[in-house]
């Protein structure tokens, strides 16, 4: 009876001891379970952030297009002035007069729609800054055709020479196509890079700057008898219709790419071309533009 007494004693004394030991080994068997399970237990996995923060890797190749909307402005230079003085350089007249000058100074057209392109460049990494060269192709389209009215004159010379003469001055200007090779700077943030570009531009257009010009030769101008005979020579036209010619420019502008994926990054940009004189005409084109893609 007392060793029955004495095994409940030690059987209690042995409760809190057990009861401790059970507290301490059910964490580490869950853990050990979790290890077993291993791969079937789905883990969280962070998504990356969307806006600057972590870092993004912008070097490599990358292709891609987009759209834009483009304005386009046509001025006119001095071709046509020149043109007109060749015009009556058969005559006298040019010895007198400067025959540009009946030229009035034109007001700029513009021309304006939206424009497709596409873009190919390979990004240099280092640190954070990115230096890279962009190539892009763009289909345009956009014209201006000049509205002079022809002009008519009776001019006499100190000579005593006097001439009916006239003009009809005609410019245009296409632009087709253009593209541009430019380099790139710009500051990685994480997932946003905001970046400038300057470099080259190439342009073809169809061109038209022509002046169809007509002399007559007066004899006892304002009197009964006068008579008007035309010169020799006219009517004439100078100056040439081209299509497919070029001419080079410069090319700036300034955005931001943002990347979606690793292989994935949107575009905004700006972009300003300036052309040099092609025939008589300048042309600017200034773009606002949007694009995605695709980076390697």
């Amino acid at each position: 009876m007392e060793r029955h007494a004495m095994r409940a004693a030690s059987i209690a004394a042995l409760a809190p001891v057990v009861a401790i030991a059970w507290t301490l080994a059910l964490p580490q068997a869950a853990q050990g379970a979790d290890y077993l399970r291993g791969s079937q237990i789905d883990q969280p996995v962070e998504a990356p952030p969307m806006f600057g923060g972590g870092r993004f890797d912008w070097s490599g190749f990358y292709f891609g297009g987009g759209a834009g909307v483009s304005d386009t402005k046509f001025k006119m230079d001095e071709g046509l002035r020149v043109l007109a003085n060749s015009a009556f350089r058969n005559s006298d007249l040019v010895a007198e007069r400067d025959m540009g000058s009946y030229i009035d100074n034109q007001p700029e057209k513009s021309d304006s729609s939206a424009q497709f392109f596409g873009i190919v460049g390979y990004n240099y990494l280092f640190d954070d800054v990115v230096l890279g060269f962009e190539a892009d192709y763009t289909r345009s389209g956009h014209s201006y055709q000049s509205k002079i009215p022809p002009i008519a004159r009776r001019s006499s010379l100190q000579s005593g020479s006097v001439y009916d003469w006239s003009m009809a001055p005609n410019q245009a200007a296409k632009l087709n196509d253009y593209a541009t090779l430019r380099l790139r700077m710009g500051w990685a943030y994480g997932r946003i890079m905001p970046f400038g570009t300057i470099g080259a531009a190439l342009g073809r257009f169809n061109t038209t700057s022509t002046i169809d010009a007509d002399i007559a030769i007066v004899t006892n101008a304002g009197q009964v008898n006068e008579t008007r005979v035309r010169a020799v020579g006219y009517p004439l036209q100078v100056g040439s219709t081209k299509n497919n010619t070029y001419a080079f420019g410069l090319s700036a502008g300034a955005g931001v790419d943002w990347a979606l994926t690793d292989n994935l990054f949107l575009r905004a940009e700006y972009q300003i071309i300036r052309f040099a004189e092609v025939e008589g005409t300048t042309v600017t084109v200034n773009t606002a533009r949007v694009a995605a893609a695709l980076k390697f």
